[in-house]
């Protein structure tokens, strides 16, 4: 078979060449012509979107409401926002051997018999996916296999089976004929994930695509890869640890930031459907620089254990140290702390870190930030049965919260008494089982938290 003609395109004007040189013929850039598939009257095997390219009014769209494909995973179902939806096209990154594979056959090997599967390994063989779905005891029965990496005859695959929900691991592995560069080059990663979402747009297909990620944690190869898919998901976890966190950083279908909590078992995957008291550490009883907590991921509320240490600085210069939170928020904090309450830290190290490596980066965990350092500097332990959340400002007030209500509700529901949070936020009711203290000001957050 003929080898279709290459072109090349500058990333700086967009300009187009048949064959490459080292600046662009049209705005003389150097090293930014790239290779692509040259574009070929009716060549593309995956089809158009649409078969007319007139625009019609908004209005006269007709849309149908489709019921979302449940994978029999919860928390997965979570972060895609309900489920999948119909064509959708999900990217999901990951350091190697987190768990990308494992889920994706869990996911697959759970759907019913009526939801036609496939999974397309290019990494592995179809008989080392056997044996890791017998090892995590799957009946994948109706679930079909292929060991492919050309991407035209998994298009014949997709054409045959017509599956409605579909793996394909991973896109660095794939390349395609129309292309002369080796399998995870740019362009054999750009063209071969715009073709895999094109087929999946055309047919309603339901598309997992698994991604290598770069040493800094980000998905490997093209940013424009992440531009072409409906969801980017990205599978995080301690290498040390047993758990794994799943987060949306973008769903066309749902919430971004939506997290899934999982636990490596030696069956696979298993959803932690309580995830705050996996982020609560268990003390034997009150400590020094302990507070808890109420953040929002996504649309869930969660309780997380803030833990703060100060120690006498050994340096002309202290440290601020900070895991899980941002560093120069922090910074910010004591500054705050200093200027409206009165708390020098200048003379201290301060370490700053959120229990169970989870990140959080909303600042309504600022309050509770600035209470963990009080106390450790006090060596005033915080009650065990107190919650807090709030936004510091820099005149030193405590802004509100969003969702001030759900997070309370979490807090009441896993036993917590107290909670010091934003006036704003106060409850126009009383909670049951819960005090709420409201305060305006840091210093008032401080006196609250001497007369606990």
């Amino acid at each position: 078979m003929a080898r279709a003609r290459t072109a090349y395109a500058c990333s700086e004007c967009g300009a187009t060449a048949l064959q490459w040189f080292g600046s662009c013929p049209s705005c003389a850039a150097v090293g930014t012509l790239v290779e692509s598939a040259a574009e070929r009257p009716g060549a593309a095997r995956f089809g158009r979107l649409a078969s007319s390219a007139a625009p019609v009014p908004l209005a006269q769209v007709a849309t149908h409401e489709q019921q979302r494909i449940a994978t029999g995973i919860g928390e997965l179902d979570r972060v895609l926002g309900g489920g999948l939806v119909a064509g959708q096209v999900v990217l999901i990154g990951g350091d190697p051997g987190i768990g990308k594979s494992t889920l994706l056959l869990q996911a697959l090997a759970r759907l019913d018999d009526q939801t036609r599967a496939l999974y397309v390994t290019g990494e592995e063989s179809a008989e080392q996916v056997a044996l890791r779905a017998r090892r995590l005891g799957l009946d994948a029965g109706a679930l079909h296999l292929l060991a492919e990496i050309q991407l035209e005859r998994i298009a014949e695959a997709f054409d045959a089976r017509k599956p409605r929900v579909a793996v394909v691991d991973s896109i660095q592995t794939l390349w395609t004929e129309t292309l002369q560069s080796a399998p995870g080059s740019v362009a054999q990663v750009r063209e071969c994930a715009a073709q895999l979402a094109r087929h999946a747009k055309r047919s309603g297909m339901a598309l997992f695509i698994i991604g290598h990620v770069t040493k800094e944690g980000a998905i490997a190869g093209p940013r424009v890869l992440e531009h072409i898919v409906d969801t980017v998901l990205y599978f995080e976890g301690d290498p040390h640890s047993s758990f794994r966190l799943i987060r949306a950083v973008k769903n066309r279908f749902g919430a971004v930031n939506e997290l899934g909590v999982f636990a490596m078992t030696d069956k696979g995957l298993r959803a932690v459907t309580n995830p705050s008291a996996l982020f609560l550490s268990q003390h034997g009883s009150n400590v020094a620089g302990s507070c808890v907590l109420a953040t929002l991921e996504g649309t869930r509320p969660l309780l997380v254990e803030i833990q703060a240490l100060l120690d006498t600085a050994q340096t002309p210069s202290p440290r601020r140290l900070s895991v899980g939170l941002e560093q120069n928020r922090l910074a910010m904090l004591l500054a705050v702390l200093h200027r409206h309450a009165g708390i020098q830290t200048v003379d201290q190290d301060v370490f700053v870190n959120a229990v169970g490596g989870v990140r959080i980066g909303e600042p309504a965990a600022d309050l509770a930030v600035l209470l963990a350092v009080a106390s450790s500097l006090s060596d005033r332990p915080i009650p065990r049965n107190v919650v807090v959340f709030g936004e510091i400002g820099l005149a030193g007030e405590v802004r509100p919260a969003p969702r001030g209500q759900d997070r309370l509700k979490e807090a009441a529901k896993l036993g917590f008494e107290k909670a010091i949070v934003p006036k704003a936020n106060r409850p126009k009711g009383k909670m049951a089982g819960l005090e709420v203290i409201a305060v305006e000001r840091v210093e008032q957050a401080v006196a609250a938290l001497r007369n606990l």
